[in-house]
């Protein structure tokens, strides 16, 4: 074959119609990659803070071979992230150096080359405390899930105060409706691209993985995929609709508008973004607690989904308990240090005394004093940072998922992911957001001595992970055995099954 010809012919793979109208991508023989393909119109304007609307169609072919537009969000600065996490390079896991613009409601999809059809699809939705990340950062590239025979869509939905604020007069939870209404377009579209509508794996991690945990509860979800992977999330992270409208009028004010839509749509996208990042500052007084005085964001986010609307109805672990996601596969799992990667590089763990300790539990945990004494706060050979940071990790995000996983009643798989990051002399551990670059096999994005996964991480556990991944979505299949009433529970890394170890929080809350 020519030159010409090969290009032709890879001309032609790059391309698909979809039901807005043909897109370009690129083909490199083995993957085709479409990027920033419109699932839903750009909210702006009167589509601001209104349900996704359908993304209107265009003539010709629409060019889909570079990263698109992420939704608007505050980037910290070089200087900025140096201070809050010095030593570390993440952008290749929130994407900030990508720009911003009006139609980011877009999606993102690797495939494997040539005219194949019934393949596997997974739908991941990105993390980022609901205020930030993209659906194309580095870390998420697809081509390893393509190579294996799937095709992998990631997506980008509306964030902080356009997407995870009940604004009174607007629709609430908008941020899950542009994920559902992306999932939607997958049914409608997907064929086109060589995937299989009827066998569709949703996954997601951090705040991803906790709005994956809502769309297993969502009545309007339902029939939208087939199984679920929830990476370091779980269900607990929502709020009552009146507790988020404390978070509303505390905006309100700051703008000076009144707490309705109207107000908050005379202030632009910037003048939101502005009062976001002065909001979420840990000096911001306002008391977002649950009425049994609990903070189920322990402060790392002020902007979460809300509950007691249409998208759901009621708590997230209610909703499943009455049988709500029975009939979806879930993995589900959490790595056991995250909360490392907020208090190592930051100093915290090594410097944090019992004071101040005690202070930032009791703010979220009304049994702090008991909890961070049985991990061993009190104790004069270790420091207090430590009893803190493990207590989190437990408290944020690992006892939450076993509980999620306990309440689902279809069948349910749980891993914990233990390898631990030589980054920070060691100390960076098994911590959030680790095993991302494994279960991408993007490990060269977070190599290095700035790199989250330190210097030279195990390959041969990225392929393995990946596998495992690729392998549940295509078959729903797992080396270990399903979590049910033995609790039986599979470190991933190391390939070990046993019986889940209780946590010392659990016996201190209700």
């Amino acid at each position: 074959m020519t030159q010409l010809a090969e290009s032709a012919s890879a001309d032609a793979r790059a391309l698909a119609s979809t039901e807005s109208g043909v897109v370009r991508g690129t083909d490199d023989g083995a993957v085709t990659r479409f990027y920033g393909v419109p699932y839903a119109a750009a909210p702006v304007g009167q589509l601001r803070f209104a349900l996704p609307q359908t993304a209107a169609p265009w003539s010709g072919t629409r060019d889909a071979s570079q990263r698109g537009f992420i939704a608007p969000q505050f980037v910290p600065s070089a200087a900025e992230l140096e201070k809050a996490l010095p030593g570390l390079d993440i952008a290749p896991l929130i994407g900030g150096d990508q720009q911003q613009g009006d139609d980011f409601l877009v999606l993102n999809i690797w495939k494997p080359s040539g005219a194949q059809t019934n393949l596997p699809v997974m739908v991941f939705i990105h993390g980022g405390s609901f205020t930030g990340g993209a659906g194309a950062a580095d870390v998420y590239d697809g081509s390893a899930f393509a190579r294996a025979g799937i095709v992998l869509v990631t997506i980008n939905y509306r964030l902080g105060i356009e997407g995870f604020l009940p604004i009174p007069g607007a629709p609430t939870n908008l941020g899950l409706r542009d994920q559902i209404a992306a999932l939607r377009w997958v049914q409608n579209n997907i064929a086109a691209f060589g995937g299989d509508a009827a066998n569709v794996t949703v996954f997601g991690e951090s705040a991803g993985a906790m709005s994956v945990a809502n769309l297993l509860a969502s009545p309007l979800a339902k029939g939208l995929f087939r199984r679920a992977i929830v990476q370091s999330g779980h269900g607990d992270m929502v709020r009552p609709i009146p507790v988020a409208q404390r978070l509303v009028a505390k905006l309100a004010k700051m703008m000076r508008v009144k707490p309705a839509l109207d107000g908050f749509r005379s202030r632009s996208i910037a003048d939101c973004l502005t009062a976001l990042q002065k909001v979420s500052q840990p000096t911001a007084q306002i008391d977002l607690r649950n009425p049994d005085k609990r903070e189920p964001a322990f402060g790392l986010s002020k902007f979460l989904p809300v509950y007691g609307d249409e998208v759901l109805p009621e708590h997230p672990i209610t909703a499943l308990r009455k049988g709500a996601g029975a009939d979806v596969q879930l993995l589900i799992g959490t790595n056991t240090e995250e909360m490392n990667l907020y208090f190592v590089p930051s100093g915290v763990r090594k410097k944090l005394g019992k004071f101040l300790a005690h202070f930032m539990v009791k703010r979220a945990e009304p049994k702090a004093k008991e909890i961070l004494k049985a991990y061993g706060i009190d104790d004069r050979k270790r420091r207090p940072g430590d009893a803190f940071t493990e207590a989190l990790t437990d408290l944020v995000f690992r006892l939450p998922a076993r509980r999620f996983a306990q309440a689902h009643k279809g069948r349910t798989h749980v891993y914990a992911f233990a390898w631990r990051s030589n980054a920070y002399g060691g100390q960076l551990g098994a911590c959030h957001a680790i095993e991302l670059p494994f279960v991408f096999d993007t490990l060269s994005t977070v190599s290095g001595p700035r790199g989250l996964a330190g210097g030279e991480p195990p390959q041969a556990l990225a392929t393995k992970l990946n596998g495992i991944w690729a392998n549940f979505a295509k078959t729903g299949d797992l080396p270990w055995p399903e979590y049910d009433d033995n609790k039986i529970a599979c470190t991933i890394d190391t390939g070990v099954v046993a019986p889940e170890v209780p946590f010392i929080a659990e016996r201190f809350l209700p």
